[in-house]
Order: C-alpha cells, then structure tokens, then sequence
C-alpha cells in the first residue's frame, strides 16, 4: 500500500448472509475489533440490515455500504433499490459490479456503468468490481479485459468524482473458491488498474484511487497482499462474517 497517496479501505462484502438481528450481534462483535483501525472500515450488508447496520455504527469508524443499487432514481423498478433510497438510510458505501452480479443476474458492463454513474450522482461512494474468469486468465487475456471492463465502467465519470471511487480487483476464479491470486499477480493487475485510470484522468488521480483485492483475502492472507505497493485494502468475503478474521485483516491493513 502506499499511504502517502491514498487510504487503505477493508470493506466486507456480506453477500446473502445474515439477518437482521443476526446483523446485529455482528456489528457488536465488529465495533470493539476495530475501534483502533488506521484504514477505513466498511460493511456491505443485505438490503435488510442496512437501518440497522446503520443505527449500529452510529459514532463508531465503520462506514456501510449497500451490495447493489438500481440506475434509476424511481419509477416502476419492482424489487430495485435506489441511490436516494440508500442516502436516505444513512448508507454511504455501495459494491457495483460484483462477478456473482454478472453472473447469475445478467450484469454487463453498460449497467455496471449507468449504476456507477446514478450511484456517484446521487452521492455514494462506490466500490467498483472488476476481474476476469480462470478461462480468461488462462487464455492470457486478463489484462485486456481488466482494462475494457474498467474503460467501460468509468465512462461519464469524472475526474472529480474519481475521488468517491474505489476500483477492487476480483478475479472471479478467486471468489468463494479458496483459491487465491498470488500477492504478485494481485499486483500486477491492480497496477494495471491505476495505469489504464492515469492514462484516463492523469497521473495525481491515478495515484490517489484507491484499488482493492478482492478474492479470498483472509486473516493469513493478507498481510502479504497489502505489502504490495498497488494493492490499497481488500474486499472482504466470506471473511468478514467473523469478527476476529475481520479484525487480523483490518489491522494488516493499518499496519502495512
């Protein structure tokens, strides 16, 4: 990580986990864990534990984020959520793009870009997903594909709002598998990242985004991984549903 320049962010990514009061128990194990964090700390939860993922961390250093938002801001979107809804609550965080969106729900990259760009207009934060299949990896067009999913993503966006803007490197045969990306290809690929936003906004916002890894980062994991100089903090699976994992990654993240 390199700290002069930007904040080390370890979000957790809840997924379809935890219920409400579930949620709840969670955050109380969560607040004293990470009370002395030098990163920034945020929890993605269901749509459900937002109001109280929200009322939880009130006064604490745990920020929350949603796992989606609707490109719309209203209108007949039965089973959408939108940014105005999201601010409303509180909500300052949202993942977009996540690979299991692409996957399972038909998420292409012009909507990771029309929900970027309501998410960014209607005053979120967002954490923008991107990486390739083991299929793509192996036919050794990672680098292509990272670069045009990120192009098209960051299209309407500018520079300024680049600054409310965080990129986490996915590799989708990473996710929920075990396996995990090596902390050299995590970082040649988040360098990847950077360069394709210099070459898109210049070098001072290029060195001020913030990338992630995402991608089975755990608690002995990832000391190694924010070593590198291009990896800013991780997006947390599975991990972050356990407090004490939760807590090694976040203070691997404060002290690298």
């Amino acid at each position: 990580m390199d700290k002069l320049n930007r904040k080390a962010i370890i979000a957790g990514n809840w997924k379809m986990n935890k219920t409400a009061s579930e949620a709840a128990v969670l955050i109380d194990e969560l607040i004293p864990a990470v009370k002395d964090a030098g990163c920034e700390v945020v929890i993605c939860t269901p749509y459900t534990s937002l109001v109280t993922a929200v009322e939880k961390t009130k006064g604490t250093n745990i920020h929350v984020g949603a796992e989606n938002v609707h490109f719309e801001d209203h209108g007949a979107f039965t089973g959408e959520i939108s940014a105005s809804m999201l601010t409303d609550l509180g909500v300052e965080y949202v993942v977009i793009g996540h690979s299991e969106r692409r996957q399972y729900f038909a998420e292409t990259d012009q909507t990771v870009n029309k929900r970027t760009l309501a998410a960014l207009n209607g005053g979120l934060k967002v954490i923008l997903c991107v990486g390739e299949s083991l299929t793509q990896r192996e036919e050794g067009v990672t680098e292509e594909l990272v670069r045009m999913q990120v192009k098209i993503a960051l299209q309407g966006v500018t520079a300024e709002q680049m600054a409310n803007l965080v990129i986490a490197y996915e590799p989708v045969w990473a996710i929920g598998t075990g396996r995990t990306a090596t902390a050299d290809q995590a970082e040649e690929v988040c360098a990847q990242i950077r360069k394709v936003v210099g070459e898109l906004y210049g070098e001072a916002v290029a060195k001020a985004t913030t990338v992630q890894y995402g991608g089975s980062m755990n608690a002995k994991n990832a000391e190694e991984l924010l070593s590198k100089p291009d990896v800013d903090g991780g997006l947390i699976g599975g991990a972050s549903l356990k407090a004490p994992d939760f807590a090694a990654i976040v203070a691997a993240a404060t002290n690298g």
